[in-house]
């Protein structure tokens, strides 16, 4: 048959996903715009997303029992895989980060006498290889495609490893430019007075409170530079709250609709990441609304902001004093924003990518020799 190939995405989080994620959210804006998704397996949420098919991973006790004695993982998605699977069909199956299913997704598979009819994508939000050479080298053998965020990424990659997937492509992360954006400075001076900012120069921190998202390390740089300089103020977004701290805003979570205006309001993003991270979307969105941005030259983040034209990278984030030098220089006044297009890292490229990236399979997987 010339069927097109149908495509399933596996998921361990349920979509849609009921909090604040980066690759969650990204799904989210293209599963209710121009996708090409077919199936969803994932566990059952709140509510479901229109025009797509799901099936349900239930965990019984049956497979937590084969689990624990017989050490056979994710069996509710394949169990729910089964009644997608067509043998007269081909099929890509996404899978996002999931690193431990792909073998157990592959094993099943074969025993199917379905693998060749099936190509698998396996997405990664990371940055570093999960693996080296000599170890592990299977999951690039079994994968057919992988989706990194950065050219970086997979140059690091194919640095450290012998045998890696038939193809390998870049997906930038996206956002809603059309939210994250620059305001006019009248605007600016509002969103200030509305959020108690009044007219100091003010910084921001926004991410989860992981000892990895360096907020320990610019707390420690913030109490140098403010015993100096009285005009500013750090806005902290995301961590629970702390001790009081002078020329510190701690403001908790806050919904990521709410998000837009704390960037608009501000004057820097501070980045400090510990960590070789994938990319960073609170980097883009700040970007967006006019924050200059100084940020750990680790992992993605040099090429997000390429390398150095759309921000200040600092190449040595564990040693203070080369902070403290990159915010002193800021509130010097001698920075100059960066000039880009509004789409740069916008979520519709990302969505056209991503059919891109699909279409791509559907060829590769219609040209294959498998008469079905």
């Amino acid at each position: 048959m010339n069927n097109p190939a149908q495509v399933i995405l596996i998921s361990q989080t349920s979509l849609p996903y009921s909090k604040i994620g980066s690759w969650t959210t990204l799904y989210k804006n293209y599963l209710e715009n121009n996708h090409k998704i077919d199936y969803i397996i994932c566990p059952k949420p709140q509510k479901l997303f229109d025009g797509i098919q799901y099936h349900f991973a239930k965990l019984t006790f049956w497979h937590k029992l084969q689990r624990k004695f017989l050490k056979r993982k994710n069996l509710e998605y394949f169990v729910a895989l089964d009644k997608i699977i067509d043998p007269k069909q081909k099929y890509i199956i996404q899978v996002v980060d999931n690193y431990g299913m792909v073998k157990s997704l592959r094993k099943h598979l074969v025993s199917k006498g379905i693998e060749k009819q099936c190509y698998i994508q396996f997405f990664y939000h990371g940055f570093s290889p999960y693996t080296k050479s000599g170890s592990g080298q299977d999951f690039y053998e079994i994968i057919d495609e992988m989706i990194v965020l950065t050219m970086d990424s997979y140059k690091a990659h194919q640095k450290n490893n012998i045998i890696l997937p038939s193809h390998f492509s870049i997906l930038n992360n996206g956002i809603d430019t059309k939210k994250f954006k620059k305001v006019p400075e009248t605007e600016k001076i509002k969103l200030k007075e509305e959020l108690g900012f009044g007219n100091k120069k003010t910084f921001v921190w926004c991410s989860q409170d992981r000892p990895k998202k360096g907020l320990e390390l610019i707390l420690e740089v913030w109490r140098k530079i403010y015993s100096v300089e009285k005009k500013i103020q750090l806005v902290v977004i995301g961590c629970d709250p702390r001790q009081k701290m002078e020329g510190v805003v701690f403001l908790g979570k806050i919904p990521n609709e709410e998000l837009p205006k704390y960037y608009q309001a501000s004057d820097c993003y501070l980045f400090p990441t510990l960590c070789q991270e994938g990319f960073g979307l609170s980097l883009i969105e700040a970007l967006h609304c006019g924050n200059y941005c100084i940020a750990s030259a680790f992992g993605g983040v040099p090429e997000v902001l390429h390398y150095g034209k759309l921000g200040k990278l600092i190449e040595n984030p564990y040693f203070i004093s080369e902070w403290e030098t990159a915010i002193n220089a800021f509130l010097e006044g001698n920075i100059e924003l960066p000039e880009f297009s509004n789409e740069l890292y916008a979520m519709e490229n990302w969505n056209i990518k991503m059919n891109q990236i699909i279409d791509q399979a559907k060829c590769r997987l219609a040209n294959s020799q498998i008469a079905l």
